[in-house]
């Protein structure tokens, strides 16, 4: 049977609270096993590697899995963050590449030097829909994809949603680029953007067309992963709601709304369409 598995972002754990100290990794860990998220995701670059590290016995302490969301700067910077990766024995390993060619012809030798350097390492490599990186354009992105038929994305479309500026009700080409993306995905992340900001309040009135439309995507991308993978396959969804500046603020640097809350919201959002959508197959299906 297909299975799914939530995990949670350590940075999404970050306060940056003007007044309230960081927790400690440790109490980070806590508190999102004891939430029953399967997971952690980590977000190294080159920079914060030994940071990172000190999180690793934090994994078989907690029973979590890992994830890592690959930042690297230069086209060097790769092989030794997917060693890393491979050091946390990470499930699912995406690359948010901060080396950006301006053409697609700049981009597909880079791919197929990232793809190549992962799988000498035995590292199966994501590349995920984020501004500011490689995949930084919807267009771009879709362009890529049709030059590189080995390359599998991680889906975050808050990203998409935000810089395309797409209008509600979605137009059926829209629609139909993200079910492109959707069918090249074998990860999944989430937020809730508007087509001004990369993350809203999930609870707030005025956004929940926002949010109808997110868990919208979110079922499509899953019912397209479950058609695709194998019976026994497992399918993983992070839970990324961001800090400030991700978290709106208010003229004291306090957030809008409760983000830990938020994040056991979606966790029991992702939990209900992926019952859905077994019901919806049937019992013989998966």
């Amino acid at each position: 049977m297909q299975k799914l598995e939530i995990f949670q972002s350590l940075w999404g754990m970050e306060r940056r609270h003007p007044t309230i100290p960081e927790r400690t990794h440790a109490e980070n860990f806590q508190m999102i096993a004891e939430a029953g998220f399967d997971g952690v995701c980590l977000d190294p670059a080159m920079s914060d590697l030994d940071t990172y590290r000190e999180t690793v016995p934090l994994f078989d302490l907690y029973r979590l899995k890992s994830m890592v969301n690959l930042f690297p700067r230069r086209v060097r910077e790769m092989r030794p963050l997917l060693e890393f990766a491979k050091q946390v024995r990470a499930v699912k390993v995406n690359a948010i590449a901060q080396v950006m060619p301006v053409s697609v012809a700049g981009a597909i030798p880079l791919v197929y030097r990232w793809l190549k350097d992962a799988e000498d390492l035995g590292v199966e490599l994501l590349f995920e829909t984020h501004r500011d990186s490689l995949l930084n354009d919807l267009y771009f992105t879709l362009e890529v994809l049709d030059a590189v038929p080995e390359l599998m994305l991680t889906a975050d479309l808050s990203h998409f949603v935000l810089e395309r500026e797409f209008q509600l009700p979605l137009s059926h080409r829209d629609r139909g680029f993200l079910d492109r993306i959707h069918d090249r995905s074998d990860c999944f992340q989430g937020r809730v953007a508007s087509r001004e900001q990369i993350q809203i309040q999930l609870a707030f009135p005025q956004h929940q067309p926002w949010v109808a439309l997110f868990k919208e995507l979110w079922r499509d991308g899953l019912r397209s992963w479950r058609r695709r993978n194998a019976p026994d396959a497992t399918c993983v969804f992070l839970c990324e709601l961001g800090p400030p500046g991700y978290a709106i603020t208010d003229a004291q640097g306090l957030e809008l709304s409760d983000r830990w809350a938020e994040a056991l919201t979606m966790k029991t959002w992702i939990s209900e369409i992926w019952t859905e959508l077994e019901h919806e197959d049937g019992p013989t299906s998966s």
